[in-house]
């Protein structure tokens, strides 16, 4: 069988969205799906009222860190060439950062030692901040995935063009699991106007999202703010 080719959008912030790229890395292993990393701005989402768009500011958190990754992919030649592996290689490196180390990857001088660490100059980080088409970039896909519905991350999109919020699961399964979640996941797209299926969480679901989140609460210096979901 084929790999089904999605478009996966993504802020390094979201914890969520750090567990489902977890498991869509995973399922890509198993040659089950092939990903193109795709960008999404819980600040553009999330911003109240009066306040600065992100790319307003000199850097901004999540955006910031965006406008980097979409550097990165243009040092690699773009997606046809190695730039979305490039991509997928500093979110997943920025991602254990916060997510499981608590450490505060969200920074231009953090971004540096990431990209040090990588292999790769870390100059690219000042070019990305001095390059308003890094903002651009991240705007646009931004945009195409909020013109489809999107409202925060993880949201994948099929070949279809249709887009999904989710899986949302925590810890991100793996092997087996993974495979099998992959089959619920891609049999929605034999129901069209399936709009939602959603586990309500208990208090012991809550104890346990907590417990799964810890380093990403101890690592963040933003309180969250999220706009209720249409």
């Amino acid at each position: 069988m084929d790999a089904t080719p999605i478009d996966f959008h993504f802020d390094i912030m979201c914890p969520w969205a750090y567990q489902t790229s977890l498991w869509a890395r995973d399922v890509q292993a198993q040659g089950l799906v092939s990903i193109t990393w795709r960008f999404f701005s819980l600040e553009e989402t999330n911003r109240e009222d009066g306040k600065k768009h992100p790319w307003e500011r000199d850097w901004s958190f999540g955006f910031g860190m965006l406008r980097v990754a979409a550097r990165l992919r243009q040092e690699r030649g773009g997606l046809d060439g190695g730039g979305n592996e490039l991509v997928e290689q500093y979110y997943a490196t920025a991602g254990r950062w916060l997510h499981e180390e608590g450490r505060k990857p969200h920074s231009p001088d953090a971004s540096k030692e990431i990209l040090a660490g990588m292999g790769l100059d870390p100059a690219l980080v000042d070019e990305a901040i001095a390059d308003p088409g890094t903002i651009d970039v991240v705007r646009a896909e931004h945009d195409r995935a909020a013109a489809l519905g999107a409202f925060g991350v993880p949201t994948m999109i099929f070949p279809s063009g249709r887009a999904m919020f989710g899986p949302v699961v925590v810890p991100a399964p793996t092997g087996d699991e993974a495979a099998a979640l992959w089959d619920l996941v891609a049999a929605t797209e034999r129901f069209p106007h399936l709009y939602e299926l959603k586990r309500p969480k208990s208090p012991l679901d809550m104890t346990h999202i907590a417990e799964a989140f810890r380093p990403y609460l101890e690592g963040r210096d933003w309180q969250s703010v999220e706009k209720p979901a249409p």
